[in-house]
């Protein structure tokens, strides 16, 4: 982990053993002073150890505390020069004004999206495109708001030929699973990876040869333990949009850089299916008066 790391802290701290979650705890309530303390002043007040700091760092992907602060000094800067802290874990009120309650909720969007696209691997992203690209059908699996943009990449692919399905139904999505094989693939979304629905569907898919994905907030979930390949997405929760309602946009832009991926990788078969999906409804458009 180098950049992103706050969004990914804040997204794996509720799955973090309760020490490692006590150090991540203090580290989000003042990354600036994180970034400014000894590995023991910041066990002080996480009331843990030094080793547990360093268990802490190296869960996420660094080799000790002093790649950790490096990365904290980084993102707090960038932070603060691109005016985010403002809105940023704010919550909204009751009886704040609708301009100040829309600020927050730009504020925490725009840090959604940049800590999803610091933190998403791109060569997973290239061989989930690739896999798609390659085969006869892909399934899409998701529940509940996670559907809703199951069924959105659904749309985005059919557009440009790719043979595949949303299901959100529990027997219809175990079902479609049960006829895929080798060479296709099945995508499972869930925020929290543990959403039983999809994880059923997916383990259905893969044991009859189909490739499995994972798309979700929680890098050691259920789900993600459970896929081939997985897709990381951050999550910024605000008075009310909690849960997957907070992971919705930066699920949209996880699967939007697989499409674009696809349709870069597949530039003049894309371009036709444009042309000729817009010829085929281009007269139930309404003309301008």
């Amino acid at each position: 982990m180098t950049s992103g790391a706050l969004g990914r802290v804040e997204t794996e701290l509720p799955g973090l053993p309760e020490a490692l979650r006590r150090v991540g705890e203090v580290i989000l309530g003042d990354p600036a002073e994180a970034a400014r303390s000894t590995i023991i002043a910041l066990a002080e007040r996480a009331g843990s150890s030094p080793a547990t700091v360093t268990r802490f760092c190296r869960a996420f992907g660094f080799s000790g505390y002093a790649e950790l602060r490096v990365a904290l000094a980084t993102e707090t800067g960038r932070a603060a020069q691109a005016g985010w802290g403002a809105g940023v874990g704010h919550e909204i009120g009751p009886d704040d004004p609708l301009d100040a309650a829309i600020e927050v909720m730009a504020a925490a969007d725009v840090r959604l999206i940049q800590d999803t696209a610091a933190q998403l691997d791109l060569d997973v992203v290239a061989q989930v495109a690739a896999a798609i690209v390659g085969a006869p059908r892909v399934l899409l699996v998701g529940v509940s708001t996670s559907g809703n943009v199951a069924t959105m990449f659904e749309g985005r692919l059919r557009r440009i030929g790719v043979p595949c399905w949303s299901a959100g139904d529990a027997h219809v999505a175990l079902s479609e699973a049960a006829l895929l094989k080798e060479g296709d693939v099945a995508v499972g979304i869930s925020h929290r990876g543990r959403t039983r629905e999809v994880m059923e569907a997916l383990a259905e898919a893969g044991g009859h040869g189909a490739l499995t994905v994972a798309v979700t907030s929680f890098a050691r979930s259920p789900l993600a333990e459970l896929a081939e390949l997985v897709l990381t997405t951050a999550s910024r929760e605000t008075t009310f949009r909690l849960g997957g309602l907070a992971a919705v946009h930066s699920q949209l832009f996880v699967l939007d850089a697989v499409y674009v991926a696809i349709a870069q990788s597949t530039y003049e078969r894309t371009n036709e299916a444009f042309e000729r999906t817009i010829s085929a409804v281009e007269s139930h458009r309404v003309e301008r008066s």
